[in-house]
């Protein structure tokens, strides 16, 4: 089955809200068998929200529209709608009743604001979706052809919810097509978007069945593997194969699977060995320590860390000899080495990770330009680094050198 997406309001255009609703609604129904084939984002105009579901309804007969769904004078959704449809309003008084019930139960004070009953305001004809996570309830309105349009709020938590609870099933009634659309991700870092391409060779142009796509981020560049239209098994077969031969070429730098986090593996690593791990950093100021705080349970492993922005902290609480500072600059594979192996020493941990870099916007060299930067490791005395550079902003270098340093520990533990 092939559908639409139709995401309503001036606040996604303006940029001021992000549309996450039809990435939710994809990779949900992307398990059915159902194929989103045309996403289109409108504001908040009745004649732009009528001529957006009149193409996409000519184009598949079944469209989900998000959002315009509230009680103010902006939300149009459903009047526009119901007249394509050719059909007029009606006051649905179990909604009404309803509003008014949960309106009691919240203990909000005074009467059900009358602004609300326009969210009761349904199209004649049109089959209501119960809400269990809002006040709006959801609107299925359906033409003697068949043709369908699915109206839902734009809330992000009563979208989610009621995909999962009202959509979904509702779709798969009408028919299961018995084949899916599934995706694997492998995920690689320390390597280029044109290298991978290099280094699978014939792979990156064919896999059978299977499509191969690129996406690079700070973390490194996912391969997503896709296939679409087969039964489950045949997906799942599919996959896997495909996903063995793409390690076959790659396997140095792939470090996961979907949606793996360089930290909690580095964490898991550390723990399995009953070891514990320190942090020193310079231009990342505590985002390395953070990533790996943020996973739930890290206290077990993770001992603390040393914010060593000037280079008079990294020798007097790091121990970092100021000659190697005058010799090879604070930005350095000896200043980093130094770094991990001070703050290792001085927690009395049995790792130390160091980051220390250029992270701009100023401050870069023809030596040194910015997006430069040192990642040191010392594993119970056993010492490593490495020097590279990210491309970005301040914070997406930041970004880059954590992951450069988390992928250094790991490979330090032999993982």
């Amino acid at each position: 089955m092939n559908v639409e997406l139709v995401s309503i309001g001036d606040e996604l255009l303006l940029g001021y809200t992000i549309d996450t609703n039809a990435a939710f609604f994809a990779r949900e129904a992307a398990a059915l068998g159902i194929r989103v084939v045309r996403r289109a984002t409108i504001g908040d105009s009745a004649d732009d929200i009528a001529a957006a579901v009149r193409e996409a309804l000519d184009r598949t007969g079944a469209v989900i529209t998000s959002g315009g769904l509230g009680p103010t004078a902006d939300d149009l959704t459903k009047p526009s709608i119901a007249a394509l449809f050719g059909r007029g309003m009606c006051l649905d008084e179990s909604i009404v009743a309803a509003m008014h019930a949960r309106w009691k139960a919240r203990g909000w004070p005074g009467e059900l604001p009358a602004a609300n009953r326009a969210q009761a305001m349904i199209p004649e004809g049109a089959t209501i979706l119960m809400n269990a996570h809002g006040s709006a309830p959801g609107i299925w309105l359906e033409d003697a052809g068949g043709r369908w349009v699915a109206m839902l709020p734009g809330v992000p938590r009563e979208f989610r919810g009621m995909t999962g609870d009202t959509l979904l099933p509702r779709i798969r009634a009408r028919g299961a097509t018995g084949t899916v659309v599934r995706s694997l991700t492998l995920r690689t870092t320390g390597i280029a978007e044109s290298a991978v391409a290099d280094a699978l060779g014939p792979l990156a142009k064919a896999l059978d069945g299977v499509s191969l796509a690129y996406l690079p981020g700070w973390a490194g560049v996912d391969l997503r593997l896709t296939v679409r239209d087969v039964p489950p098994e045949v997906a799942s077969a599919l996959l896997a194969a495909a996903a063995a031969a793409v390690r076959d070429r790659v396997a140095r730098w792939v470090y996961g699977v979907d949606e793996a986090d360089l930290s909690v593996l580095v964490l898991e690593a550390l723990r399995a060995r009953s070891m514990h791990i320190a942090v020193a950093e310079s231009c990342t100021g505590g985002m390395l320590g953070m990533r790996l705080t943020a996973v739930p349970g890290s206290s077990d492993v993770v001992h603390g860390g040393v914010i060593a922005y000037d280079d008079a902290v990294k020798v007097r609480d790091l121990g970092v000899p100021e000659s190697t500072i005058a010799a090879h600059g604070a930005v350095s594979e000896a200043t980093a080495r130094a770094m991990a192996s001070g703050v290792r020493t001085r927690m009395g941990v049995d790792v130390g990770v160091s980051i220390t870099g250029v992270a701009g916007p100023g401050g870069g060299t023809t030596e040194k330009p910015v997006g430069t930067f040192c990642v040191g490791v010392d594993v119970r005395g056993e010492v490593c680094s490495l020097r590279t550079s990210g491309v970005g902003d301040r914070h997406e270098i930041r970004q880059r050198a954590t992951q450069a340093a988390l992928s250094l520990v790991r490979k330090a533990l032999g993982d």
